[in-house]
């Protein structure tokens, strides 16, 4: 059975590129009937958050990553990976090392001085024939991974193709700390087998990781399972996406008016296509997703086609949905909708017009409330007799036997022949008098959802 997971660390928010990387591994899991985890890796005690871990919660609810087990937390597992630790220390795969960080440092600083890689010597790496010195009383040990000198370890990346590196280059890894807390790379590996983990998805960033991973694994005599590493999403600016420079929290997107199906739909695109299809579901995406097509080369966002794909999403989705988005955007401006037309019909009408979910609120404004119109479009269009034509045109309104779009629409070519004027010269001084602005749907339409009531108290007030 396949098993996926997504294990990210609560050190700061959820943020897309995390996203992207869940949403590969829920999708392949999806597809092929498996089982998606999620487990929060909080062994980094000092940064770790109780906030943290809700903004990922609430980020997978709100993208709608749904997992079939967990949350499970490292901190609970503390039992399991001393025991594991101790299998390796009884082994021999594993040592104690009573290096202090000031000796540590020293050695560092004397090899990057010799122009060499930084990297711990081994000194307390027991080996046939070598004689270690008495452990000093006053060091508390860090317990170190006995990597193989020689030979190679390599995997077939799932994305990335065939992977090496030679184990003469890979350090003997700490796996547990002074204090006895275990490290990331290490707890990794015990959850990943464990829980019975069949293909680990996750960022390139972890390639330098895999072949210590793997060497822990085969020490423990556990099955090793397949890897596959996505590719960096870059900045517009073609740099790697941070934290702290580009990406926003996920559920800060809500904020933003953004959908979490057009979210999701763009992070697929990102290293990751079918074809010529920019728009689709995410059912459509399980549907279509392999691991084999996705791109090895990191993706650049692009904010202008993330935001076309939202107004895509948006123009698609329910309007009674929309309008349950919609409601609380406009009630935070003071606008009352109880007495205005139903708001799912006048998203009906206006959301073609809007990239996002702010937008569209806005564009719902001057169903209920009329605005102040700039006063370059009250010169250009209210001048000269324009106020005494809508009071004229007022009359006609008033005296309509039946209020839709249709009747309205029918009164404009016979005005315009009695005033001779053409089109834009009725259209645009209603616009401007009854919503305050010129940028309206059809104004047959929007007159017809304000109301005749309404309508005529805006054109007379």
């Amino acid at each position: 059975m396949i098993r996926t997971r997504f294990a990210p660390s609560p050190t700061g928010y959820l943020h897309i590129g995390g996203v992207r990387t869940a949403l590969f591994s829920w999708a392949f899991a999806r597809k092929n009937k498996g089982s998606f985890v999620l487990r929060i890796e909080d062994t980094d005690l000092e940064r770790s958050t109780p906030e943290s871990v809700k903004a990922i919660l609430d980020g997978m609810h709100w993208v709608g990553l749904d997992y079939d087990e967990g949350p499970f937390y490292q901190t609970q597992r503390f039992d399991r990976y001393k025991e594991a630790i101790q299998q390796l220390l009884d082994s021999g795969h594993a040592y104690y090392c009573y290096m202090s960080r000031e000796e540590l440092d020293a050695l560092r600083e004397a090899q990057e001085a010799r122009g060499e890689k930084p990297r711990y010597d081994r000194r307390w790496r027991p080996e046939a024939g070598k004689t270690l010195p008495p452990p000093p009383a006053d060091v508390q040990p860090v317990v170190r991974f006995r990597t193989p000198l020689d030979g190679i370890t390599g995997w077939d990346d799932a994305v990335k193709g065939r992977i090496e590196f030679a184990n003469a280059e890979l350090d003997d890894l700490i796996i547990a700390r002074a204090d006895g807390s275990p490290t990331y790379n290490f707890c990794v590996v015990i959850d990943d087998w464990d829980m019975n983990i069949t293909h680990v998805i996750r960022g390139d960033d972890h390639v330098n990781n895999t072949p210590r991973q793997i060497n822990i694994l085969k020490a423990l005599g556990a099955p090793l399972p397949a890897y596959g590493h996505l590719p960096m999403i870059l900045n517009e600016n073609g740099q790697k996406m941070s934290k702290r420079r580009d990406a926003v929290s996920v559920v800060d997107y809500a904020d933003r008016g953004i959908l979490p199906e057009a979210l999701l739909n763009y992070l697929a695109r990102l290293g990751w296509g079918h074809g010529d299809d920019e728009f689709f579901s995410m059912e459509q995406f399980v549907e279509w997703f392999t691991l084999e097509a996705v791109s090895p080369s990191a993706s650049r966002f692009n904010h202008e086609k993330f935001l076309w794909l939202n107004a895509q999403h948006i123009k698609a989705a329910d309007n009674a949905r929309l309008a349950g988005l919609i409601a609380p955007r406009l009630a935070a401006s003071g606008l009352d909708t109880a007495n205005g037309p139903a708001l799912e019909d006048v998203i009906a009408l206006v959301k073609d017009r809007a990239q996002d979910l702010n937008v569209l609120a806005d564009e719902c404004h001057y169903f209920y409330q009329k605005l102040a119109a700039p006063q370059a479009d009250i010169d250009k269009h209210l001048a000269g007799d324009a106020l005494a034509r809508m009071a004229r045109f007022a009359g006609r309104l008033e005296a309509l036997p039946e209020w839709n779009a249709e009747s309205i629409h029918g009164l404009f070519k016979p005005f315009c022949a009695d005033e001779g004027i053409k089109m834009g010269q009725l259209g645009m001084p209603l616009r401007v008098i009854v919503c305050g602005t010129t940028q309206t749907p059809s104004v047959d339409a929007v007159l017809a959802l304000i109301g005749r009531e309404e309508v005529l108290r805006r054109l007379r007030g």
